[in-house]
């Protein structure tokens, strides 16, 4: 088996198409699915670590919120189907399985001072608990021996991060146990604690266990995170060895929470604050570095046994993930925040899978020499992918992503599945050349007049700091960003902009929408900027519109001869239910008018808007969409107005109203890489060769996936 042996995600991305194996998601389940009938889905759920049974047919993932254990039927990978829950009795953490047992670490804590917990024995095909053991402490993390003969539990005790702003030591300390397993039953009498205490260098008398790995021998990898430490338990039950897990020093990452991607700073000595850890071999080990606490190292190393570095990531991985526009900027202390991590061996190639929790992507590594590890693909995931297996038997991967944002109105949380196959990998679909890493949330799109395939993009608020337009050539597969404009105001980035829409002015510059937001001083206004990006005209709305505002304001804007059609997202105060504008600006009389949009009804508890106008021959084409995400997205359409009926009436009366046509049911699209529905289709542009382009806000990964979608309708009829 071949894997590309790529040294950055620019040449992953821009390699020939190759019958290369990759890795493809295939389906999405989400938790709630697992709730029985007449149960309330409204409730929280998540999927934090998960695991698989060993035949590979059924995933078992830990639900915090709910207590319980879900199952999934993964017979058929392509159609996951539930099997239900299984009330371990509190806060389930981990899961293992051997043989027909699933063996669940929970926390029955009554509080930090206090902690507690038990090892749950769920029988797989009666669903049932069947066993527990007391562990004396709150588990974090479960792992099996390779043969099944015992399981190791870090007992993490974890501090209370409201006292004392997390400082530790805050007692009880945790430890490890060991438990030996004698036909699929634990022997709790035979619990073996195993104390590491008085040996890291930070907080060395309060160490917190957070993840363990057995190798092949039967030694145990344990990390102990807020403590910066690495410990390696022998065999026999006793510390064979330990390390401090040290320090990276980064360059050429981004060191600001500002709104601006600036990919030119450095951190000198960010400590690695191990979380995730699992054996390569019984003499390496590679550990994702959360750096969690005082940290702020953001990528994964490579150690010996002796806690010397084989490898260093450094801000390779978070560089690469910049560039497929998944950074989290307002996360920037501990970057992308890589957590979960798996191995296993596809065919004759040893991977191992790094998830950075913020990011919510997999970076897929091939690791022939882990001494240098080769970035094979990044994969999307859902949102805040903790839990990672590896089902090599089955060419699968899954992962489980926890963050559930049901109190918000927004998509669940949601296992993952991925088949590797021959192929040219599907995501990303749009990727930055080096001067253009960390963009992210596309809220508009406009082509050139004159040349197929090239294209511009422009950054809503996300990055307010350094309002950006984007080129991208559409010609290549995946798109790229060639380079960026940021807009500025008096030579320096303008300052209270959100945009939202963007056209070319044909003479090689832009008209910008920008969405207003009183609360945050952001005004309502068009924006003329030159080719330099240079602000040479500000708009602001009219009072007869101003004078009956909301939040929700120009999401798009076109041009027809000397008019501008702005459209708005949704009914101001003065707009009938179900009636949005289209507003126009006439640039030579400098005059208002406005005609209105029928907009379909919503569901039930969610909105109904528009997010894009664009103008081609005698069509103004519209996005208009709801706030539906996931199983709840219904309406993500394409529609068309005829110019003709473009007639604006003067504002403050009554406003004529369009006819619109169905062009397209974009949800069919969204559904193509088989993750949850995006909400936010933004968009739309039909180039000079006539081909139809759509694009996705992915809101800079804060609380979405972060997938951007960009992708081709061909020419509409």
């Amino acid at each position: 088996m071949r894997f590309l042996t790529l040294t950055s995600v620019l040449a992953l991305c821009s390699a020939p198409a190759m019958a290369d194996p990759v890795f493809t998601r295939i389906a999405s389940f989400a938790t709630p699915m697992n709730m029985a009938e007449g149960e309330d889905r409204a409730r929280e759920t998540s999927a934090e670590i998960i695991t698989a049974s060993d035949d590979g047919m059924t995933l078992i993932y830990s639900d915090s919120p709910l207590g319980v254990i879900g199952l999934i039927d993964i017979t058929d990978p392509r159609a996951p189907k539930p099997l239900g829950n299984v009330d371990v009795g509190g806060e389930p953490t981990t899961a293992q399985v051997i043989g027909g047992q699933v063996f669940v670490g929970v926390n029955t804590s009554e509080s930090y001072t206090a902690p507690s917990g038990k090892l749950v024995t769920v029988d797989l095909a009666g669903k049932s608990v069947v066993a527990e053991c007391d562990l004396g402490g709150q588990p974090d993390s479960v792992a099996r021996a390779k043969d099944g003969s015992f399981l190791a539990v870090a007992i993490e005790n974890e501090r209370d991060e409201d006292v004392n702003d997390g400082a530790l030591p805050q007692m009880p300390a945790g430890f490890v146990v060991k438990l030996p397993v004698k036909d699929g039953a634990v022997d709790c009498a035979g619990l073996q604690k195993i104390e590491v205490t008085g040996l890291a260098d930070v907080a060395g008398d309060d160490p917190e266990p957070e993840f363990v790995a057995v190798n092949d021998a039967g030694e145990i990898a344990v990390t102990l995170q807020e403590n910066n430490h690495i410990v390696i338990i022998g065999a026999d039950g006793a510390v064979a060895g330990h390390f401090n897990a040290g320090s990276v020093d980064l360059v050429g990452i981004d060191t600001k929470k500002d709104g601006v991607p600036d990919f030119t700073g450095k951190k000198d000595g960010a400590l690695r604050e191990p979380d995730a850890v699992k054996w390569l071999g019984n003499d390496r080990l590679i550990v994702a570095n959360e750096g969690d606490w005082e940290g702020g190292a953001r990528g994964f190393t490579v150690f010996n046994r002796d806690g010397s570095v084989a490898y260093e990531n450094g801000a390779e991985m978070e560089r690469a993930i910049a560039a497929i526009g998944h950074y989290p900027d307002h996360r920037n202390k501990k970057g992308v925040e890589p957590e979960g991590l798996e191995t296993g061996t596809f065919g004759e190639t040893p991977m191992a899978f790094v998830a950075a929790e913020r990011a919510s992507i997999v970076a897929a590594y091939d690791m022939t020499d882990p001494a240098a590890p080769k970035l094979a693909q990044l994969i999307p995931s859902g949102i805040s992918p903790e839990g990672v297996v590896a089902i090599p038997s089955r060419n699968l991967l899954v992962t489980a992503n926890e963050l559930d944002l049901v109190e918000d109105g927004g998509v669940r949380a949601h296992v993952m599945i991925y088949e590797l196959a021959e192929g040219v990998a599907n995501y990303p679909t749009l990727v930055a050349d080096e001067a253009a890493l960390g963009w992210a949330a596309l809220s508009g799109l406009a082509t050139d007049p004159a040349t197929p395939g090239l294209m511009y993009g422009v950054s809503d608020s996300v990055h307010a700091g350094a309002p950006t337009i984007y080129t991208i050539d559409a010609t290549q597969t995946p798109a790229r960003i060639t380079g960026k404009l940021v807009v500025t105001r008096g030579g320096h980035p303008a300052q209270k902009l959100d945009l939202e829409g963007i056209a070319a002015d044909g003479e090689g510059g832009f008209w910008l929408a920008s969405e207003g937001r009183s609360d945050k001083l952001f005004p309502h206004a068009i924006y003329h900027v030159d080719a330099e990006g240079a602000i040479v005209k500000e708009i602001a709305l009219p009072p007869e519109l101003l004078a009956h505002e909301k939040r929700f304001g120009a999401e798009g804007i076109a041009v027809q001869g000397k008019t501008l059609w702005i459209a708005m997202q949704r009914e101001w105060g003065d707009d009938p239910k179900g009636m949005v504008k289209l507003v126009a600006y006439d640039t030579d009389a400098e005059t208002w008018g406005a005609v209105h949009y029928p907009l379909e009804a919503p569901a039930e508890g969610r909105w109904m808007g528009l997010s894009e106008i664009t103008i081609v021959g005698d069509w103004a084409y519209i996005i208009e969409r709801d706030n539906g995400t996931g199983s709840d997205a219904a309406v993500k359409h394409l529609t068309r107005v005829a110019l003709a009926d473009l007639k604006p009436a003067e504002l403050g009366g009554t406003l004529p109203v369009v006819k619109k046509e169905l062009v397209r049911d974009l949800i069919p699209d969204l559904n193509r890489w088989n993750g949850y529905t995006a909400e936010k289709v933004e968009g739309f542009a039909i180039d000079a060769a006539g081909q139809a382009f759509v694009v996705t806000d992915n809101d800079g990964t804060n609380d979405s996936s972060g997938e951007t979608l960009f992708f081709g309708l061909g020419a509409l009829n």
